[in-house]
């Protein structure tokens, strides 16, 4: 009932038995008289979870930020007036997926929105390396979690992939709602796990159509009206691999050093391709070859096509995200 973290003492025996009544009292009871020492443990414990209570996040798109008047509409209002039952005063966060957040204050509940008074605006810097996974769908709901892992791990960008072995088939109606869909599952990870950078989800795509865009240097963005990153100075992506079950596919740590090796710079753009269930079919790996992919193996047991993608994910965020300051 209570959070006993911090320095406040355990419930002393009598307490805890009182509580336990206090639980299955009935709710017309009159009263339950308590002792200078059960009303102090009761004020500190009180206190100590009002202190450490979360603070919620939530989402407002760029073009409705604006820190001089924030305000929470539609879905996010509903789920902070009527899921979590926020009431003025209370603290809340929101970010808009491009770097800014700001802790505001509620200012007032009403039945359509939720004003909010700006406390504290901060900016967090992009990450040192962009990262983007090009994906074939897997089967089932195994994307809801690829694309979840994805912004959690640090993802920048999310290609969806209908490949020639990939089960599920989209027409265009579809696909463009499977990317709100998973755009959805974007919002709702980065909120959770407290990143304040929301991934592109582009439209799903084939292979060829996928590599032609990333040539052109067409920005993803203009498919979906979706908050994205700011455009890299180079779209080319710098590094390009693909997972690959064949005999020449070298490990992801080697071919980092290569690159390392031969620019005196790790790469600032990465681009990391996951085959479906059954893998590419050679004429997608060559095609992605033709692209510039290095080939790479993900060690001598077959994974899961969701487990292959939190990987190299985990792999590279270690490796190009997460360098220590000395180096």
């Amino acid at each position: 009932m209570f959070d006993l973290s911090g320095d406040v003492k355990p419930a002393p025996s009598n307490i805890r038995m009182l509580l336990e009544r206090f639980s299955n009292a009935p709710t017309n009871f009159w009263g339950i008289v308590l002792t200078v020492e059960e009303a102090s443990w009761l004020h500190q414990t009180s206190t100590l979870n009002r202190q450490t209570s979360p603070v919620h996040r939530f989402y407002l798109a760029p073009e409705d930020w604006n820190p001089d008047s924030l305000v929470l509409a539609g879905a996010e209002a509903h789920h902070a007036r009527d899921v979590l039952r926020l009431h003025p005063a209370g603290r809340v966060v929101v970010f808009n997926g491009r770097g800014h957040e700001i802790t505001a204050e509620i200012a007032k509940v009403s039945r359509d929105e939720i004003l909010l008074r700006k406390m504290h605006e901060a900016r967090v810097p992009l990450l040192p390396c962009r990262i983007t996974l090009a994906q074939a769908i897997p089967k089932g709901k195994n994307m809801d979690l690829i694309v979840q892992k994805a912004v959690e791990i640090g993802a920048a960008e999310i290609a969806p992939l209908i490949s020639e072995r990939t089960i599920v088939h989209l027409a265009a109606k579809e696909a463009a709602q499977k990317q709100a869909k998973w755009h959805q599952v974007a919002i709702e990870a980065a909120k959770q796990c407290g990143q304040n950078w929301l991934p592109t989800v582009q439209l799903p795509r084939t292979p060829k159509d996928f590599f032609a865009t990333v040539e052109a240097g067409a920005s993803p963005a203009q498919d979906f009206q979706s908050p994205t990153r700011l455009p890299p100075q180079n779209r080319g992506l710098e590094l390009r691999l693909i997972g690959s079950l064949q005999s020449d596919a070298v490990h992801l740590k080697t071919v980092l050093a290569d690159y390392e090796r031969e620019h005196h710079a790790r790469p600032a753009s990465v681009l990391m391709c996951i085959g479906p269930e059954g893998d590419f079919t050679p004429a997608e790996l060559n095609l992605a070859r033709s692209n510039g992919c290095r080939p790479i193996t993900l060690g001598p047991i077959i994974l899961r096509v969701e487990t292959a993608a939190i990987y190299c994910l985990s792999v590279l965020s270690y490796e190009l995200l997460a360098v220590p300051a000395s180096r």
